[in-house]
């Protein structure tokens, strides 16, 4: 079982993380200088997939690996990966080719699948009664370590030496059953492989979420070495859950899926009657231009045969349902599934957002009032209890001309003093940015707000359906030839009070320490600190000082020479740094959104 994330290679199939780090460490100190150039150089090799299920790839005139998955598709024991070379299985080819190839997420053993040598089993995943043990604690360790210096590296220098350390430390953790810390591992690797994909220049890298796989990781392994009894650090292996009775789901939108490796698609997302959200995916590669047409396109949960427009606007009942830890649906033996009346945008958002008794959603609702149009973006103001509330930015999910996110965002941009109903995705680099999904009435705005034909059910999914004259009232706010501008300069939204912060955060992630260190000898320094605390942050602008201070610092000795290594000292600051930027952010967001 492995994620979907196409790694450099994603032709070959997926490798489990021991196996890669074993070929790392049997490779000589001269060839592991020559890795990272070797997995590169594997962008522009082409792949043989022969019909007996292996994978073959010609190195030269004199070399070929071969790579022969098991059962389950993947790579899991050192001898499934061969090469015809005299230095094999000591030799670069073969630890380049596995170097390339997508990392497996570890399947737990079934009663059905004795673990072997190679896949160990599970440790259970009840934690220990009062904190990790010895032995886990050392595992922490050797994670936080092999962190530490990813971080002190950056994303772009990160190559497979350092994602071997990091996968022999995530197998260690596997062993010793922490199983969150093992999993914030996986995912960072697959980050640095997204990063240094030389082929994914297409691709728009967001360096929040190489912070988020960062920070998981490294305030994981910081509590689990200082012995935090915490039982959520230890984590468990998740399953998808089978659930008791039929679920009544309720189609909430549609929303377009444009992702790596020229993916494309969309993702129905629904609700139950308790605020848990659930969703049915559809992705393929295709990119924008099958995005587009998934919209419409049919959806089958087993002999359940519908569409994703029909299904976002009205119901499902389904019996037998096996949910995946992430809220998907899956369409496997036994489910049934009926399709069932749908439910007034009303009685979904932002009711389901923000009542407090169900997990956080993936999306979040509020209603706005149209204030201006912005280029491709709109500002608005947030409206709570009919009372007018601060000015937010609305910007295109997408920017694609196969998808409606800009045309129809420039409609509404039209129409000042428009109120209408948002759901959508707060930016996660602008923290007063929402991207909206959909967009329906505000309930008793009379003439001031949207107005849908009755099979739309209150709705209309702004990737995919177009707003019309029709859709706005007679006397529109936005017949006037242009709209009025701001009455002053500081309705605009700031992007974020914490930007500096973040902006020093993001940098050490991708550049590693010494780009964080030159903040440290900018003379705007000190400038953004005072920033920091006239706007009331005193925390932030010193952690900020602190940790371009930290990054700047080499310890020498007597005679000037490098003594020693603070990675220690300053993976422990830029993770202080982070934590509070995202607990700060939060609750921003909070405050904003959810008001």
């Amino acid at each position: 079982m492995t994620r979907p994330r196409p790694g450099i290679a994603p032709s070959l199939p997926p490798v489990a993380p021991e196996v890669f780090a074993a070929a790392v460490e049997g490779l000589s100190t001269r060839l592991r200088g020559r890795l990272d150039a070797a997995v590169e150089s594997l962008a522009a090799t082409p792949v043989d997939a022969a019909e007996d299920g292996t994978y073959g790839i010609r190195w030269g005139e004199d070399a070929r690996v071969t790579l022969a998955p098991g059962p389950s598709g993947t790579i899991t024991s050192p001898d499934q990966a061969r090469c015809t070379c005299l230095l094999s299985p000591r030799c670069l080819h073969r630890t380049a080719a596995l170097g390339a190839a997508p990392v497996a997420d570890p399947a737990p053993p079934t009663e059905t699948t004795p673990p072997t040598e190679t896949t160990p089993p599970t440790a259970p995943a009840a934690p220990p009664a009062r904190g990790p043990s010895a032995g886990q604690v050392r595992a922490a360790e050797a994670l936080w370590t092999a962190a530490a210096a990813v971080l002190a590296a950056g994303l772009t220098a990160a190559g497979p030496v350092l994602q071997a350390e990091l996968l022999r430390a995530a197998h260690t953790a596997r062993l010793a059953g922490l199983h969150r810390a093992e999993a914030a591992a996986l995912d960072l690797v697959r980050h640095l492989r997204d990063a240094r994909d030389p082929q994914g220049a297409h691709r728009v890298h967001r360096p929040a979420e190489s912070v988020a796989a960062l920070w998981e990781l490294l305030l994981v392994t910081h509590r689990l070495k200082a012995a935090d009894p915490d039982p959520e650090l230890i984590g468990a292996v998740h399953h998808n859950h089978h659930t008791d009775g039929p679920l009544r789901l309720y189609g909430v939108c549609r929303e377009p899926v444009v992702g790596p490796g020229a993916l494309g698609g969309v993702l129905t997302h629904l609700a139950d009657d308790a605020g848990r959200w659930y969703t049915l995916r559809d992705v393929a590669p295709g990119g924008p231009e099958r995005a587009r047409r998934a919209g419409t396109a049919h959806v089958a949960v087993r002999s359940f045969l519908s569409d994703h427009e029909r299904l976002s606007r009205g119901g499902l009942v389904v019996t037998g349902a096996v949910v995946a830890p992430d809220g998907r649906l899956l369409a496997e033996p036994g489910v049934r599934a009926t399709f069932a009346a749908g439910r007034p945008w009303a009685g979904l958002v932002p009711a389901s957002a923000a009542d407090g008794t169900a997990p956080a959603p993936p999306l979040t609702g509020c209603d706005v009032e149209i204030v201006a149009a912005d280029g491709e973006e709109v500002l608005a103001r947030v409206r709570t209890d009919d009372a007018p509330g601060p000015t937010v930015r609305l910007a295109p999910a997408h920017h694609h001309p196969a998808l409606a996110h800009t045309a129809n965002l420039r409609r509404l941009g039209a129409c000042p003093g428009l109120r209408v109903r948002l759901l959508g995705r707060v930016d996660p680099d602008r923290v007063t940015t929402l991207r909206p999904l959909a967009v329906g009435p505000v309930p008793g705005a009379g003439a001031a707000t949207l107005r849908f034909p009755e099979e739309w059910r209150d709705r209309a999914d702004l990737g995919y359906d177009r707003l019309c004259d029709a859709h706005f009232p007679a006397a529109a706010p936005g017949a006037a030839p242009s709209p009025p501008p701001l009455a002053a300069a500081d309705a605009r939204p700031v992007d974020s009070p914490l930007r500096r912060v973040r902006d020093l955060v993001e940098l050490a992630v991708t550049g590693g320490r010494r780009a964080a260190a030159e903040p440290a000898r900018d003379s705007d320094r000190g400038a953004h600190a005072a920033a920091l605390r006239r706007g009331g942050f005193a925390t932030g602008a010193d952690l900020f000082a602190a940790l371009g201070a930290v990054a700047a610092r080499r310890p020498r000795d007597a005679f000037g020479r490098p003594a020693g290594d603070d990675r220690d000292q300053y993976a422990a600051q830029w993770l202080a740094t982070a934590v509070y930027l995202t607990g700060t952010e939060a609750a921003l967001r909070r405050g904003l959104w959810h008001r």
